[in-house]
């Protein structure tokens, strides 16, 4: 039987099977040996989304946990979840940019897989985006009551001061994993590793405006946070300083317009 490939490029159907249309929102979830957080996540993110069209999409980035058995199983249960696993670990803003390439909704949601973001804030993001217009591309969230360590809160906060005066990108805390992005901006935006932490900056850089929703931290229910202090914050100074040559170097294409040929000529026989 022909097939033929689907829209996102994730694999492949049948030539008579029905095109599924295109959900309205794509959840990324990037996660890595998160099997016992992962259930409850992607349930807390069907609830949040109920009366919309979405599907969630779990990039597993070389777990060993087992995490890749669970998602199958889960998966058979869910119509709306799609897994998909890195031969090897790659890191997290590789495994958004994995999902972003296979994600079908107009607006793309990322979310942490350690539980620590809780889903209940995503329609406030999305509304927020909605309600803002086509100007605006991303909403980011904030966090308050952060319930990290003392010393990374401190590293937390000396980076995004840093970062805030050094880029100028309108937020106050770029590190929280819950944001919503209309996807044709975050297909656009350069991708580098660590590109997830400097979303608001990029998406300025392509002359559209942020808006941000404050998310109430929470403590991760199982495991220990795969990142430190090093990771986060110092690590960070050489990604910043890269996003504000970028800024520097943005040029601004005109507008365009067709003066003649509009039309496309007839095919030659």
């Amino acid at each position: 039987m022909t097939q033929t490939p689907t829209d996102s490029g994730s694999g492949t159907r049948t030539a008579s099977s029905p095109a599924r249309p295109d959900p309205e929102v794509s959840v990324i979830v990037p996660a890595k040996d998160e099997r016992d957080n992962l259930p409850e996540l992607l349930d807390e993110i069907e609830t949040a989304l109920a009366g919309r069209s979405f599907e969630i999409i779990v990039i597993d980035d070389g777990s060993s946990d087992g995490s890749d058995e669970m998602l199958r199983a889960r998966a058979q249960e869910k119509p709306v979840l799609r897994a998909l696993r890195h031969a090897r670990s790659s890191g997290q803003s590789c495994s958004v940019r994995t999902g972003l390439r296979h994600a079908r909704g107009a607006i793309v949601v990322t979310i942490d897989g350690d539980g620590e973001n809780d889903p209940a804030y995503i329609p406030a993001l999305l509304e927020a985006l909605e309600g803002a217009g086509e100007g605006v591309a991303l909403a980011a969230g904030q966090r308050v009551g952060r319930k990290a360590s003392g010393p990374k809160r401190v590293a937390s906060r000396l980076a995004n001061g840093l970062r805030g005066w050094l880029l100028a990108d309108q937020t106050r805390d770029s590190g929280c994993g819950l944001k919503a992005l209309r996807r044709h901006v975050f297909l656009a935006l350069p991708y580098f590793d660590s590109w997830h932490r400097f979303l608001p900056a990029l998406v300025l850089r392509e002359g559209y405006g942020v808006v941000h929703v404050d998310i109430v931290d929470r403590h991760r229910r199982h495991g220990q946070s795969k990142y430190g202090i090093f990771d986060r914050a110092l690590v960070g100074i050489l990604d910043l300083y890269g996003v504000w040559w970028l800024r520097r170097r943005r040029r601004v294409i005109p507008e365009v317009s067709t003066i003649a040929g509009g039309a496309n000529p007839a095919p030659k026989e």
